[in-house]
């Protein structure tokens, strides 16, 4: 099928898909008049990407374990911590995902203290003080990824210029 075809099938847009196969998400075999073909696969492969990016994770996120998108099952993402015991755990998904969790409360964290000063200048009661401390173990990243800081002793206090700064 073609690309219109296969991002219809997978409930994207073929900008998408494109951009997915310039990062490494997604191989499309070439027609001999170059236009992209893709079969049934792929179009698994794309579902399961658009799942893991409405889940919360970025494209560099997925890419960090973009290898193991060919083994995840038909009918959707598995859980990244499964619920049942025994099953199996994928390590790399799950430090990705932990990682991305603590993003997203970092920005939480900041985004609530954003508001919190607008709030304020509107004349508004602002929100208790432990609702809007910034996570001291996560900085706010890229599409790639946040930078952590490993030691915990040794992270800077939060809105320090410190803390702004690249890890050791």
């Amino acid at each position: 099928m073609r690309i219109g075809e296969a991002a219809a099938a997978a409930g994207l847009t073929p900008r998408t898909v494109r951009y997915y196969e310039q990062q490494g998400l997604l191989t499309a075999r070439r027609t001999a008049s170059g236009h992209r073909e893709y079969d049934a696969e792929d179009v698994r492969r794309l579902k399961a990407v658009r799942e893991l990016r409405d889940a919360g994770l970025t494209v560099g996120d997925v890419r960090a374990f973009a290898h193991l998108l060919a083994t995840m099952p038909a009918d959707g993402v598995p859980e990244v911590i499964p619920k049942h015991p025994g099953a199996a755990r994928c390590a790399v998904a799950e430090t990705v995902a932990r990682r991305r969790l603590a993003d997203l409360d970092a920005r939480i964290a900041r985004l609530s203290q954003l508001r919190g000063r607008l709030a304020a200048r509107l004349g508004e009661p602002a929100p208790a003080p432990e609702d809007t401390a910034p996570a001291a173990s996560a900085r706010a990243g890229a599409d790639s990824g946040p930078i952590f800081w490993l030691d915990s002793a040794r992270a800077p206090e939060p809105g320090t210029a410190a803390a702004d700064a690249t890890p050791p």
